[in-house]
This record gives structure tokens, C-alpha cells and sequence, in this order.
């Protein structure tokens, strides 16, 4: 299953810190960056995705949008580039990998 996490920070004052620290620990748990502000993992099992978005809520901002859209690998496998070619990263983790949470 593949995980998409959309992020919009706010320009409100003091909220720059929470919002890179959310970033940051996306990355350490397995996201990588899709296109700015989108990140993507792949989760093993239904059970796994709840986990990971359980631990993504409680370190959420407290501002901004944060958005996450599960998909399985079958629907993730019909994204059709209309310009260019797949990136670098979706090239890495390929069509069927999964990553140990």
C-alpha cells in the first residue's frame, strides 16, 4: 500500500519550527519527497498504515493542512506522466516494494 501525505504550511508566526520538524521526521520514517509538499511511503499491510498515520497525527502541527491518501498498489500503479518520465525515487522503491515500519 502506498501512503501520500500532501502538506500546506500557514505563514502564522512561530509555527515555521513545528511544521520542519514534521518534515524532518517524515523523512526518518520512510517518506520520501514525491513533488514539494507531497510525500510518499510504502506500507506493507492495512494494519501498518495505521500505525504510521497514527504516529504522523501525534506529531502533527498544530496549523496548516495535512492530508493523507492511501492507496493499494493496484490503483497506484494507473498514474500515467503526462510530461516527462517517472522521478529518481519512484524508480528506487519500484512497483512492488515495502519497507519495514
Amino acid at each position: 500500500m502506498r501512503v501520500l501525505m500532501f502538506l500546506r504550511s500557514t505563514n502564522k508566526y512561530g509555527t515555521k519550527g513545528e511544521y520542519t520538524s514534521f518534515r524532518k521526521l517524515l523523512s526518518s520514517s520512510g517518506f520520501v519527497l514525491l513533488q514539494p509538499e507531497v510525500f510518499l511511503a510504502v506500507a506493507p499491510t492495512r494494519r501498518a498504515v495505521q500505525q504510521l498515520l497514527a504516529r504522523m497525527s501525534e506529531a502533527a502541527p498544530s496549523t496548516g493542512c495535512i492530508c493523507a491518501l492511501v492507496l493499494t498498489e493496484r490503483q497506484y500503479a494507473t498514474i500515467q506522466y503526462l510530461v516527462g518520465e517517472a522521478p529518481y525515487q519512484e524508480a528506487a522503491i519500484g512497483s512492488r516494494a515495502s519497507v519495514d515500519l
